[in-house]
């Protein structure tokens, strides 16, 4: 049985536990009062698996579970499907329903909404907890994902893998401890089963650790290995320049896009992506959001040869060329609203502003339009947007859904999409997007190579939300911008940097960009309007990345040194460490930051060394070069008094 795959051991009470929970008819099943009539195990690649088919009144229900290889991580889904002569009516589906031992448990989450993304909520476990999204999309509202904590340390993780809905419950119990259940959200949710028809709940993921660091890294190794789609380029993580920030819609145009292309393949760039801004009516004035779905018009105002001409550039000089999507999106005064009616997602009769990909037209319509981005417009990379809340979606009954699930087969309707363009592009890279950093979940990641975190992009968040964000994804997916010059007439007031201000120093500079090298790399800036320094300094850095910091990014076990650094200037929480590993333990690599208001000395302490081994610190760009054992470095640590604020530390161990 899946509790046995992996130690949950004692943070269970004793069972039975109801392991999933189908409400139908206003009845509620599980392994408690469904007949277990078979179980099967088997070896695959990697991992251990178990399907258990429960069966009783109509109904059978087989659950899927995964227990994965040097892990303590498992997954669970089930899939219920009408056995009986008469339309049953699904109401509710937890993929999983565990009962936890009675103890002293703290909860850490994550809220989420724009620019406040990965926002922690810290505090004991009491009463009735419910985490959930019913804004439509996996990460507005709350991430989807949560750490129990004991005093000790030991951790539990779990996470929902979907880009919906979603609801993770801690019910008390009347013996003390609580009911974890989770899986699919239960509000304004409701799926009638044909005779013979099956609905499959999203996978429910569980680690059990000594402490975070063990649990996330648990889940990266795992999502590595077996989660992740991989090509070529996501391979490469490549460094990006994006157009959007600095230029928006309003001022990019063909020789715009063309000269910053020149500057980037002088600095070392590796992708360059034109953002929205190219489609829609041939009119300068032409604002990105009303035209979404026009995906078959080009601005030739803007663009006057056409994107074609934009990409076998940026291929002549030798990089790769992205371009921005926001295939579900449908603006106010897009043509195909008229054109295909049917393609629009309606709730009450009321438009969404999406496109219905429950609809299976709609889904070909989806998949031969972000072809044509690859075949004609020769994109190696695709930016996929999503900048609206679905809500509890579309409950139009001609969309192949029925009016309860049109949410449901939308995103499965989404991830089928974007299957099919991996199978048949498998070099094309596919970036998650929604609002910056509002749909990002484990199901996203099994369909997309990276996920965007977040709009602003000033260093302070940048280290909060990837702090928080790789709890449950490893590094190499998780792409951010260093501080970018936004053209924004009113921006929010965090985001006011400016390349030709008299203040801005190198080692200002190099705090803002080691943030975002943690992960993926890029920038959006006016390449060609950089001062002189300043793109000196950009193109050192680019092939320091290249050279030394992203194979740590790609392969590393991820510790964090240090507690959430805080973008509000919360006291203590203004020191920011993270240290990468080698799967091997060779080598280290160490990123420090003093953001503003941070106390002027800071130990840190290492984790992960061998005691007795001696090690050689050296700061990659020669700041720093001396010898240290293991047990030092981490009983001890290293002593940060000379960083200014807006400061940083950049060092290799070996």
């Amino acid at each position: 049985m899946f509790v046995q795959l992996v130690g949950l051991g004692d943070w269970l009470a004793v069972g039975p536990h109801e392991l999933f929970g189908v409400e139908a008819d206003g009845r509620r099943w599980s392994a408690r009062n469904l007949n277990l009539r078979e179980a099967n195990t088997s070896r695959e690649n990697g991992y251990r698996q178990d399907v258990l088919a429960f069966a009783g009144d109509g109904l059978e229900v087989t659950l899927t579970a995964r227990g994965y290889d040097d892990s303590a991580l498992v997954e669970c889904w089930p899939t219920v499907r009408n056995v009986g002569a008469t339309p049953v009516t699904v109401t509710r589906l937890d993929s999983l329903s565990l009962d936890l031992a009675p103890a002293e448990l703290r909860l850490l989450a994550f809220t989420g909404n724009w620019g406040s993304e990965f926002e922690p909520v810290e505090q004991p476990l009491a009463g009735e907890t419910v985490l959930e999204s019913r804004s439509g999309r996996s990460s507005k509202g709350n991430h989807p994902w949560f750490a129990l904590f004991r005093p000790g340390g030991e951790a539990l993780a779990g996470a929902v893998a979907w880009s919906g809905n979603w609801a993770m419950r801690f019910s008390p119990q009347a013996g003390g401890g609580f009911r974890l259940t989770g899986g699919l959200h239960d509000w304004a949710f409701a799926k009638t089963l044909a005779p013979g028809e099956a609905l499959e709940a999203p996978p429910f993921v569980l680690a059990v650790g000594a402490d975070l660091d063990d649990v996330a890294q648990q889940y990266a190794r795992v999502g590595r290995r077996h989660w992740y789609p991989a090509n070529d380029l996501s391979r490469q993580l490549p460094v990006e320049w994006n157009h959007w920030w600095p230029y928006e819609d309003a001022e990019i145009n063909e020789a715009v896009f063309l000269r910053n292309v020149d500057e980037a393949a002088r600095m070392g760039f590796e992708v360059c992506t034109l953002d929205a801004g190219w489609f829609g009516p041939s009119d300068p004035d032409t604002f990105w959001e009303h035209y979404r779905g026009d995906w078959h018009l080009v601005n030739a105002r803007r663009f006057p040869n056409g994107i074609r001409k934009l990409a076998d550039h940026v291929h002549a000089h030798g990089m790769k060329f992205g371009i921005w999507c926001e295939i579900e999106g449908l603006g106010p005064r897009a043509a195909l609203a008229q054109e295909r009616p049917d393609f629009v997602a309606l709730r009450d009769g009321a438009a969404l502003g999406y496109v219905c990909l429950g609809n299976p037209q709609a889904q070909e319509w989806a998949y031969a339009t972000l072809a044509r981005l690859v075949t004609e417009f020769g994109a190696d990379w695709i930016k996929v947007d999503f900048n609206l809340d679905p809500g509890a979606g579309c409950n139009r009954t001609d969309h192949g859904h029925g009016p309860g699930d049109g949410l449901y087969a939308h995103v499965r309707g989404y991830y089928r999409v974007m299957s099919r363009l991996r199978r048949d592009f498998p070099h094309v890279l596919l970036e998650n997007c929604s609002s910056g950093g509002l749909r990002i979940d484990l199901g996203t990641l099994r369909h997309t190579h990276t996920t965007f975190l977040s709009d602003p992009d000033y260093p302070e968040h940048d280290l909060q939300i990837f702090w928080g964000a790789s709890t449950m994804l490893a590094a190499n997916v998780l792409l951010h911008w260093t501080y970018s010059d936004w053209r924004n007439l009113n921006p929010p007031p965090y985001q006011t940097f400016d390349p030709h201000d008299p203040a801005l120093t190198r080692e200002r500079w190099d705090y803002m960009a080691r943030a975002s090298m943690l992960g993926g790399f890029g920038l959006s800036q006016k390449l060609p309007d950089l001062p002189a320094w300043l793109r000196r300094r950009i193109e050192e850095q680019i092939a320091l990345y290249k050279a030394h910091v992203r194979r740590f990014v790609r392969e590393a076990d991820l510790y964090r040194l240090t507690p959430q650094p805080r973008r509000d200037g919360t006291p203590g929480r203004l020191w920011a460490a993270f240290q990468y590993r080698l799967p091997d333990g060779s080598e280290h690599l160490l990123f420090v930051f003093r953001l503003p208001g941070g106390e002027p000395v800071r130990r840190i302490r290492l984790k992960g060394l061998e005691r007795e081994r001696l090690y050689r610190v050296r700061g990659l760009e020669g700041e720093a070069d001396f010898t240290a054992r293991g047990d030092a470095l981490m009983d001890e640590g290293l002593l940060f008094d000379t960083l200014g604020e807006q400061g940083s530390a950049l060092l290799h161990l070996s």
